[in-house]
């Protein structure tokens, strides 16, 4: 009986740490920030996680962009690879982008089974308002051709029009 109990009792606790409900998060949050692109005219998030352990094949991430200009959040949904390290997340294009105005991100990890595996929310500031980007873009085209309506007969504007939020 006392051997059977001296077996019995490693196994046990070897069985309980297998039944571990919940492990460390799979993504770590690794940057954030807002992008603009001047010669294009337009404003995105831009959030970066790392693969801190496995995922199971399938998994996705979907991410929730509060709108600066208001109305519906902008979401995303990503594939996870699980031989890439690195999870970027870009938004579709923003606008209305205030300077020193904390914006939210709510990302969620979904298993292949459509389980939640992880859930992580930040806020992201912009050092910069949307005012610093043009109006219109100033290159069209895949060669980056200046943009006609902005550079009249080839020429560049004595002031280019800076962009505003239409809302």
């Amino acid at each position: 009986m006392r051997t059977s109990l001296l077996i019995a009792l490693p196994l046990a606790l070897l069985l309980a740490a297998c039944q571990r409900e919940t492990g460390p998060d799979p993504l770590k949050l690794t940057g954030k920030m807002f992008v603009f692109n001047y010669r294009l005219a337009y404003a995105t998030y831009l959030v970066t996680l790392e693969q801190t352990e496995p995922l199971p094949e399938g998994s996705v991430v979907k991410a929730e962009f509060e709108n600066p200009a208001g109305g519906t959040p902008l979401t995303l949904e990503r594939k996870i690879f699980p031989n890439l390290p690195r999870v970027v997340l870009e938004s579709p294009d923003i606008t209305c982008v205030k300077k020193n105005q904390p914006y939210t991100v709510t990302i969620a990890v979904i298993g292949p089974d459509g389980d939640r595996l992880q859930s992580l929310e930040t806020q992201v500031t912009s050092s910069a308002d949307q005012s610093i980007l043009p109006a219109k873009a100033l290159v069209v085209g895949p060669g980056y051709e200046k943009n006609p309506e902005v550079f009249k007969d080839g020429k560049a504007p004595e002031h280019f029009e800076t962009a505003t939020c239409p809302t």
